[in-house]
């Protein structure tokens, strides 16, 4: 408690102080509320009325709190979630990474980055799926596509429809029969015993139309980029958590959160609604190397979740940082399955002169033609395909042929997709990671990454976020990253390992 006042009182506040409003008062003074919600969280205290009450009892709380009175729960709901939004906290936290960067406790030569999913405030039923939303409206369409001239002739309303209806067509419908019902002077009807106008009956129908396709498309624009999205929290999509507790791999709406770890501190972090961590890695990276300009990242490991083209690419134009990650078939190529499996290119033979591989029967596959995309970065993929034209009536098809297409095997030939630069990329990485210090690094990242969440998730029992929207949420990380950060400085001072930055195990050499 002693340490972690002694820190935050270090720390710079214009800007929280600059989020509230200039009309009233601030009763408390931020700098007091920072340190009771940090505290509050370093002792698994998380809920504003459970703070509230330590205040009031606590004695270490009173003495954060420098006399003045116990906060009300809504002073402590509104400080996080309204004043430490997004950049704040982020700014919080990188405050007290560079005092102990200044204190020669961190050491950003080597920065270890991992993602972990943390279950959002959100109902686990209220879900929208893309796709069905999708399907939905094409269903929508076709049905006014059908009943729409039927409906109009009925009400005796003359219009002309154009082959795609939308929602404005829709529109200029409802207006002329609004039009047509004050020509006739016709008065809506509702309840058991009445019989509705044509008017009213297409006046209603069109007005549920309009009101799904508005349904429909605001669905469609809050899920975005992603293929789903919880009604209760619109930032949070749903995902396979590790906490299965129904053994039935059911999805739960979650945040990805990514951090950055140096000396076992956490000196960054990146929330985002990816399932995967792949598309993550790049802009973590550039908000880092924004966030401490004159510490950038030496070298960079993370796990076969962040392999991609794309992010070979970015590090390889970056002269001051080193990208290490474990190729996504690093741990089956040891396998006697991997490396006997027919199928595979690489179990073929490659001849580099005449661009050709070599199947197990010794017939030629050619190379046929490239093919361009784009990948979900924007980065141009050239995918080079070769063609086996010695198929037919060869007695290894079966096996050098993966089923998954609807044609039949006796019709198909041997292809071959493969982007020569990443294969170059993965098979050099492949090398780099198998050095001394490669495994060194590899081993230090399970360390120092992996035990960050074990910290957080294990010994501080923080599985799943009390707020809603990705600002309230980074706030709520940011405190429990401060947290994590003091209880590793507090323990590292206790056992005296200040300064340690790689654990070498027994067996590697020394000066690595």
């Amino acid at each position: 408690m002693r340490l972690l006042s002694a820190i935050m009182d270090r720390v710079d506040y214009r800007r929280i102080n600059a989020a509230y409003s200039r009309l009233g008062r601030n009763e408390y003074p931020t700098r007091l509320l920072t340190k009771v919600w940090i505290y509050g969280y370093m002792r698994r205290m998380v809920h504003t009325r459970a703070v509230e009450a330590a205040c009031r009892e606590n004695l270490r709380f009173m003495y954060l709190l420098e006399g003045h009175k116990a906060p009300d729960h809504n002073t402590l709901a509104r400080f996080r979630s309204r004043v430490l939004r997004s950049e704040i906290g982020e700014d919080l936290l990188r405050q007290v990474v560079e005092l102990l960067i200044g204190a020669g406790f961190i050491d950003m030569a080597n920065v270890f980055i991992d993602g972990t999913k943390i279950e959002a405030n959100a109902n686990k039923y209220t879900f929208v799926w893309k796709k069905g939303t999708e399907k939905q409206r094409e269903k929508l369409n076709a049905k006014v596509a059908e009943q729409l001239p039927g409906l109009l002739a009925k009400a005796g309303i003359k219009y002309r429809l154009a082959e795609e209806i939308a929602v404005r067509h829709l529109k200029k419908i409802r207006k002329k029969l609004y039009a047509q019902k004050r020509a006739e002077g016709i008065e809506f009807v509702h309840g058991s015993g009445k019989r509705k106008t044509p008017i009213q009956r297409a006046i209603e129908t069109v007005e549920g139309w309009i009101e799904k396709y508005k349904c429909y498309t605001r669905d469609i624009h809050i899920c975005g980029d992603r293929n789903s999205y919880c009604k209760t929290d619109h930032d949070a999509t749903f995902m396979h958590m590790k906490e299965d507790h129904m053994r039935n791999g059911q999805l739960k709406p979650g945040y990805n959160v990514n951090v950055a770890t140096a000396n076992g501190f956490i000196i960054g972090y990146y929330i985002s609604a990816d399932r995967s961590d792949v598309q993550t890695l790049i802009p973590f990276m550039k908000k880092l190397r924004e966030a401490y300009p004159k510490h950038h990242p030496g070298r960079v490991v993370v796990d076969s979740g962040y392999e991609s083209e794309d992010n070979y690419c970015w590090f390889e134009e970056l002269e001051d940082c080193e990208l290490y990650v474990k190729p996504s078939n690093h741990e089956a190529r040891k396998k006697r399955k991997y490396r006997t499996d027919i199928s595979r290119r690489e179990n073929m033979a490659y001849d580099p002169d005449s661009d050709t591989y070599t199947c197990a029967a010794g017939k030629p596959i050619r190379y046929d033609h490239d093919k361009h995309s784009k990948s979900a970065g924007g980065l141009n993929i050239t995918t080079s395909v070769y063609v086996c034209d010695h198929c037919k009536g060869c007695p290894l098809k079966e096996k050098c042929i993966r089923a998954g297409s609807k044609k039949p095997l006796e019709e198909r030939s041997k292809v071959i997709y493969v982007s020569k630069r990443f294969a170059a990329q993965r098979e050099a990485m492949e090398a780099k990671i198998n050095t001394p210090k490669g495994k060194l690094l590899r081993v230090n990242r399970s360390i120092q990454a992996e035990g960050t969440f074990a910290l957080t998730k294990q010994d501080l029992d923080y599985r799943r976020f009390l707020c809603r929207g990705t600002p309230k949420v980074s706030a709520e990380w940011s405190l429990l990253a401060i947290a994590a950060n003091l209880l590793k400085l507090h323990h590292k001072l206790k056992n005296g390992r200040l300064g340690t930055g790689l654990v070498i195990p027994k067996g590697f050499p020394a000066g690595l």
